[in-house]
């Protein structure tokens, strides 16, 4: 069956699409990549061993601004193989300090720093993306995509959408009628823009390696068309790390 195109107009107040060249200081892309767009659907919607998303679709709706930020963020990461005994309950808990004194920390050095944010301000947008079931889930096409219509328009979510970090919320509303309001009259070269940082070509699983793939982006009147993860004008880098 062939898969219909699902489409989410989306909102908010702040969004930063961290370009992965950017380590320390963050500077955001003008207009939301693959990934994050994927990850607002994901968050609605997902069933991984099932099918996945395939973003197809970008609408700007707002003209890209911009907004200095500067945010504490910790320094240390949070060990993935420590979490795992942790929800096994093998150790107790240890918590990532941002702040204390010599008695807690051990030290007089905080754990948090200081960093730069190019972020985007009253962002505006229109997604729209294709269910792409695995092998063995094809049939069940109509079904998937008549629950995730169910879902986003009653306005549910496994967790809650976020523009690029958790703490810059995504609202979201579903588009049965795609096309009001439209998209901003822009045209802009954006580069090589981050596609994913995972592996689209197959089930992934909470320990998947990060599979970076980039494309070429490029803003016709508002609208950024995708390419689908398996054509040639998507560049797979496996190995390499990067951040939505």
């Amino acid at each position: 069956m062939q898969a219909n195109r699902l489409t989410l107009e989306v909102w908010g107040e702040l969004a930063c699409f961290t370009r992965p060249e950017l380590k320390v200081e963050r500077m955001s892309y003008p207009v939301i990549t693959p990934s994050a767009a994927r990850g607002i659907f994901d968050a609605i919607y997902l069933k991984p061993t099932e099918f996945r998303w395939q973003v197809r679709r970008i609408e700007v709706l707002a003209e890209p601004r911009y907004i200095a930020l500067r945010r504490n963020e910790v320094k240390d990461v949070a060990n993935l193989a420590a979490a795992g005994r942790w929800m096994a309950g093998q150790e107790a808990p240890e918590p990532l300090w941002a702040d204390g004194d010599r008695e807690l920390l051990g030290t007089d050095e905080r754990g948090r720093t200081q960093r730069q944010t190019m972020a985007l301000k009253n962002v505006h947008y229109r997604l729209s993306a294709e269910i792409r079931p695995w092998p063995g889930f094809a049939d069940q096409q109509a079904a998937f995509e008549a629950q995730f219509r169910r879902r986003a328009g009653g306005g549910k979510c496994f967790c809650q959408p976020c523009f690029g970090m958790r703490e810059f919320p995504a609202y979201f509303a579903l588009a049965e009628e795609p096309g009001e309001p439209a998209p901003v009259a822009l045209d802009l070269d954006l580069g090589l823009m981050l596609y994913d940082v995972f592996d689209l070509g197959s089930p992934g699983h909470s320990s998947s390696p990060p599979a970076v793939s980039v494309f070429a982006a490029r803003l016709a009147r508002g609208v950024l068309e995708v390419p689908a993860y398996e054509e040639p004008a998507v560049f797979k880098l496996a190995g390499r790390s990067a951040h939505a």
